[in-house]
């Protein structure tokens, strides 16, 4: 396979010479050197090899033999880095990927929004309340929540707390996928207590049974266990918004003379930053990790062509996703000339559709919402055009948590916008609950075999 090899007119610190968008101003340059340079020496929170592994795994999707996974918080806490809300995270997730195996009939690989997801764009850098303007809130990476001066003002000693929280959560992943955890022998472990009483859960424990009773079966008749089962590979992904964050963690590997970003195995570029002659497209192009690239209703087909161009020159296999965003509403308008455009570069893509973003909308009081009816509609508006056009969906992308939330309306118990104050937790972003992502989990496998 061909792979990306170190460009002699990029380095890490290139980016610095094109601007910069979303990044927060720091009062103090000294200050925000110190931090950076100490975030440099620090070991890499990812392998090289952790990260070309994924990207073999990629380019297997880029063909149909495989489904991505990606799901997670919208933006992490440092509050989260505590062993129940990560494994709460880890069950969703496996959950999740056992039903798609189970209906798709293929490997599904798992990468979770997490361990670095710290970072969050923002229409406006300042705020305004009670007439006192303040920076906004960027995410636990840059600033804190509180509205007052001290908190709002950008603090480098969070990029350090940053990477050690995502140090300590993915080390936490690791520790319990290789201790058993994701065993496919006993996938009941998985079971978060709250949920038991959910409508889906005797169709969830009958695919248990059956995926069970069959490596049972096959391990008898064999004679030797399938030790593939025992574990999960598991990869972890954030938007790639902090550069100086991303620079610090890029690593040069002379054995395979290429640049890594091992801040993460897949980060991925949002529609906000992904200007050409800006400064995240001239990172991006540089690291050898497979990348998302979001693209919306504001993406042109020129734009995304030069996108490709750009980050993946010599058409790579393995090292782009394009994660489309459009809403249930402008899919099926605005997909068809994405997919036309990318066809006629000849790059290998993977597809990947996230469903929340594009159906974002406001309560008469100002919560932030979606609709899981228009979630599923996006979901099958785009298995739909795919089939029709000849390319392959083999992804999605969503935010959702393994808690007991209420933030998107629908789904198996009906929510309604009056529930929404009785567990709504994200400080940014409403995601899906258990019972919403285990519904959305099975509709796809539903909706990949009628496509497929």
């Amino acid at each position: 396979m061909t792979r990306n090899v170190a460009s002699a007119d990029w380095h890490p610190a290139s980016w610095q010479s094109r601007e910069a968008a979303q990044q927060p101003t720091y009062p103090d340059a000294e200050k925000l050197d110190r931090a950076v340079a100490e975030l440099s020496r620090l070991p890499p929170i990812v392998t090289s090899w952790e990260v070309d592994a994924l990207k073999d795994l990629i380019a297997k999707a880029q063909q149909g033999g495989a489904f991505v996974l990606q799901g997670g918080d919208c933006a992490e806490t440092f509050y989260d880095c505590a062993s129940a809300s990560i494994v709460a995270k880890l069950k969703i997730l496996l959950q999740m990927s056992l039903v798609m195996v189970h209906g798709l009939k293929k490997p599904v690989v798992r990468i979770g929004r997490m361990a670095g997801q710290y970072a969050k764009p923002r229409s406006a850098d300042m705020e305004t309340r009670d007439g006192q303007t303040l920076p906004s809130f960027r995410g636990d990476l840059i600033n804190r929540i509180p509205f007052t001066p001290a908190d709002r003002i950008p603090d480098p000693q969070l990029l350090l707390r940053g990477y050690e929280r995502a140090a300590l959560t993915l080390n936490f992943v690791r520790s319990l996928i290789d201790g058993g955890f994701a065993d496919l022998h006993h996938p009941e472990n998985w079971d978060l207590d709250w949920v038991k009483h959910s409508k889906m859960a005797d169709q969830y424990h009958e695919i248990v049974t059956s995926i069970s009773g069959s490596l049972d079966f096959l391990e008898s008749v064999s004679g030797r266990q399938f030790h593939q089962t025992q574990r999960a590979d598991f990869y972890a992904a954030h938007e790639g918004l902090h550069l100086l964050y991303e620079q610090a963690q890029t690593r040069f590997l002379e054995r395979r003379n290429r640049w890594y970003d091992l801040t993460t195995h897949y980060p991925w570029i949002g529609m906000r930053t992904s200007q050409i002659d800006g400064a995240h497209v001239e990172y991006f192009r540089g690291i050898a990790n497979p990348m998302g690239i979001k693209i919306g209703p504001g993406m042109t087909a020129e734009w995304l062509q030069d996108l490709l161009h750009t980050l993946n020159p010599n058409n790579e296999p393995g090292r782009i996703s394009l994660i489309h965003r459009f809403g249930a509403k402008s899919i099926e308008e605005l997909l068809p000339d994405m997919i036309r455009a990318v066809k006629a570069t000849g790059s290998p893509v993977l597809w990947i559709c996230d469903p929340m973003h594009g159906n974002t909308e406001s309560t008469a009081d100002g919560t932030k919402t979606r609709r899981f009816d228009n979630i599923v509609a996006e979901l099958e508006s785009a298995f739909r055009v795919h089939g029709e056009m000849g390319s392959y969906l083999g992804g999605v992308h969503l935010e959702l948590t393994g808690d007991n939330v209420t933030e998107c309306t629908g789904g198996a118990r009906g929510l309604t916008e009056r529930d929404l104050a009785r567990a709504y937790k994200s400080t940014v972003d409403p995601r899906l609950n258990y019972e919403q992502a285990m519904e959305i989990a099975m509709r796809i496998s539903g909706l990949r075999r009628d496509a497929g």
